[in-house]
């Protein structure tokens, strides 16, 4: 039997309050990008994780999650998605690192990631991950317009992303792994693949929220998970980027809710006028 595709549709409110977390998320983010440099440990930028998100008064959404020992997943190089820190994986000058996160703030989630190098990084390191950014913003940006429209679907997402990668060159889109609902919980339906035909799935409607990450590599798309349960690697060992933001769909655009300025910046006026109130802030 097909899966039944359950999509919750949040208030106003609600979205205000994912905001809320979406801004832990994005405090998170901006103190590990800060701080990964040579010598770093991934341990060490989940300890940074783990304050900044307990002391704003959420809880790590990862930690716990299906047994996940930790707040942050850290994937360096050929490792895609889900590598657990440690302290024995220590950053090197001209690594790759994707740093996913999240947080859970009075029962509502965000959750995001981001690519970053270590120091000095090739040229082909550095458009991979602008490759990966690329396609992100083409996937918000399609379901914007989508919602606006009336007439878009879920899949023109999934489009948007593959057309992006694609005038791109030649990068490997990761299948099997993307985006998801998000709300109440941290992972919830629809599944948002990275690559497919337009026009198919639900209508994109005000109220839903998907986080959008794509996954690519500067090979071959296919990726194996290892012993431990969750790390993702390439089977080639080509080196891999994996971004994600949280967005929502309001009634007159959408709202970046793990970007610190909403989207604006990369979206202009296909971001909300109305931007959701933040409830418990003033």
């Amino acid at each position: 039997m097909a899966h039944q595709v359950e999509i919750e549709l949040k208030t106003p409110e609600q979205i205000g309050l994912m905001r809320r977390a979406g801004l832990v998320v994005a405090d998170a983010l901006a103190r590990m990008r800060a701080a990964v440099a040579p010598g770093v440990s991934t341990a060490d930028l989940d300890r940074i994780a783990e304050e900044t998100i307990r002391s704003a008064g959420a809880i790590p959404s990862f930690m716990g999650y299906h047994g996940y020992p930790a707040s942050i997943c850290s994937s360096v190089n050929d490792q895609v998605v889900h590598a657990i820190p440690s302290p024995r994986q220590v950053l090197r000058e001209g690594d790759l690192i994707s740093i996913d996160c999240g947080a859970e703030l009075d029962g509502w989630h965000g959750d995001a990631a981001i690519t970053v190098g270590v120091g000095e990084v090739h040229a082909d390191q550095r458009r991979l991950i602008r490759v990966a950014e690329d396609a992100m913003w083409s996937g918000i940006a399609a379901a914007a317009r989508g919602a606006r429209s009336g007439k878009g679907r879920l899949t023109d997402i999934s489009f948007a992303i593959q057309s992006s990668i694609r005038k791109a060159g030649r990068y490997g889109i990761v299948e099997g792994y993307g985006g998801h609902g998000i709300g109440s919980a941290m992972h919830q339906d629809p599944f948002v693949e990275n690559k497919g035909r337009p026009g198919k799935g639900p209508m994109l409607r005000p109220g839903m929220a998907l986080a959008i990450e794509p996954m690519i590599t500067r090979g071959r798309p296919k990726v194996a998970e290892l012993d431990d349960g969750w790390t993702v690697v390439t089977v080639d060992g080509s080196v891999a980027a994996h971004v994600e933001h949280t967005m929502a769909i309001c009634d007159d655009g959408v709202w970046v809710l793990t970007a610190e300025d909403g989207g604006r910046s990369r979206l202009g006026d296909l971001v909300t006028a109305r931007e959701p109130a933040v409830s418990g802030t003033t």
